[in-house]
């Protein structure tokens, strides 16, 4: 049994959800995402204004899609109501970000300067030289977009110089010196 396809999905106020076939589309203030309905997988809208996700049969790839698509409705949903953002932070001596239009340029000790523009439904803005923040309506674009930019430079483990998320620990190593029996 699914736990997660059993899950109650509420609809906030603001946000319309339409069935066309086996296409979901979710509009609300932020922006209009779109989830795809696979077979033998059907959505129960409720008078309460919520979603329950059910299935037909219990063969696996079914039970499979069944959490899978309730997973992607609700993503959908908060995005359209309330948006995404995942915050990254720039370690090191020289190291920083500016807007170039709608894309990051980032000088991260390399010999050139390394330009990420955004995927279709995320916005990047850098608040200040070492923090860039990517925002958006759509998940998968926000979370895209970061992955990008924090694969110019990851964060090393001896000095913790590089691209981290806000939120990543950096476990650090000790060097070779300070391992070093005197």
């Amino acid at each position: 049994m699914s736990r997660i396809g059993n899950k109650l999905i509420t609809i906030p106020a603001g946000v319309k959800v339409e069935v066309n076939g086996h296409d979901i589309t979710v509009k609300g203030p932020k922006g209009d995402n779109h989830v795809h309905l696979p077979a033998h997988i059907t959505l129960d809208f409720s008078e309460e204004g919520t979603i329950v996700v059910k299935r037909d049969n219990e063969i696996k790839q079914t039970k499979q899609n069944h959490g899978t698509v309730r997973a992607l409705l609700h993503n959908a949903i908060v995005g359209a109501s309330e948006g995404y953002t995942i915050k990254l932070d720039i370690i090191g001596i020289g190291y920083r970000a500016s807007m170039k239009g709608d894309s990051v340029l980032l000088d991260v000790g390399y010999s050139h300067e390394t330009v990420i523009a955004p995927h279709p439904g995320a916005k990047i803005s850098v608040e200040n030289p070492t923090t860039v923040v990517v925002s958006g309506y759509n998940k998968h674009a926000v979370g895209q977009t970061a992955a990008l930019i924090r694969a110019v430079r990851k964060p090393e483990p001896y000095k913790g110089k590089g691209i981290k998320y806000r939120d990543e620990k950096v476990i650090r190593k000790e060097g070779k010196r300070a391992g070093a029996k005197k």
